[in-house]
């Protein structure tokens, strides 16, 4: 197993990407801090892994509230001992144009896409420097790097996090902490359902493998990053995209 016996706490983890990616180190022999705000989700997916025989707790967390972040990192070092991983996946979407985009729409998405993924990180690097080991993974996006129409909140969010990857990259790297970034495409999870079917299409046809990627395609990346497979790769942005961006 690739990740057997490591510590892995994944933000935003009750449902769609961060479930699957959940999931998948459990099953490479991960032990798991399951985190959201959704608790009845997030209890379910920590149930789901300790039925397969897997270890897990579920911690609900508000990755905006810095508080309730640094109670998340005492729960899981009281749990578990120690932390291995930290993936930082929780997100949201507010889209609208610029003209019609309120500052509240701003604010609330890049709280949670940006400065949840600072608040977490700042949190939990202290604790891989000092143990000389560990991985950070940051949730990206193919339109952090290519943008896209409506999005500018989520696009500022996700080009922020590929900034905040490779600068933590240069920092931790001399203290054995790898920091990677995963950009998905276009994921088949609760975010695009209420896309029309027609625009659907469209966005299929664009795509070079004309489908849509599901949650395990990236769960598979980030189980190959944390693992000792991706020894050598720190400050890299992994394009998942099924050819989106090419």
């Amino acid at each position: 197993m690739r990740l057997q016996d490591r510590v892995a706490l994944i933000t935003g983890s009750a449902r769609g990407i961060g479930r699957a990616t959940a999931l998948a180190f459990a099953a490479e022999g991960a032990q798991v801090i399951v985190c959201d705000m959704d608790a009845a989700g997030g209890e379910q997916t920590a149930a789901d892994i300790r039925t397969a025989g897997g270890r897990a707790l579920f911690v609900q967390v508000d990755v905006t509230d810095r508080a309730s972040v640094d109670a998340l990192v005492q729960a899981a070092q009281a749990h578990f001992g120690r932390i291995d991983v930290l993936v930082n996946n929780a997100g949201v979407l507010r889209d609208r144009s610029l003209l019609k985009m309120t500052e509240q729409d701003f604010d609330f998405v890049i709280n949670v896409n940006l400065k949840g993924v600072f608040n977490c990180t700042q949190a939990v690097a202290p604790l891989l420097a000092a143990q000389g080991s560990g991985v950070i993974l940051n949730a990206s996006s193919v339109v952090g790097v290519s943008g896209n129409y409506g999005q500018t909140n989520y696009v500022a969010s996700k080009a922020g996090v590929i900034g905040m990857t490779r600068v933590w990259a240069r920092e931790l790297g001399p203290k054995g902490v790898r920091v990677n970034a995963v950009a998905p495409g276009f994921i088949s999870t609760e975010m695009l359902a209420g896309i029309p079917d027609k625009v659907m299409e469209e966005l299929k046809a664009k795509i070079s493998l004309r489908r849509l990627g599901r949650p395990e395609d990236i769960a598979n990346a980030y189980v190959f990053l944390a693992s000792d497979e991706a020894a050598y790769i720190t400050g890299h942005v992994l394009h998942v995209d099924g050819g989106a961006v090419v």
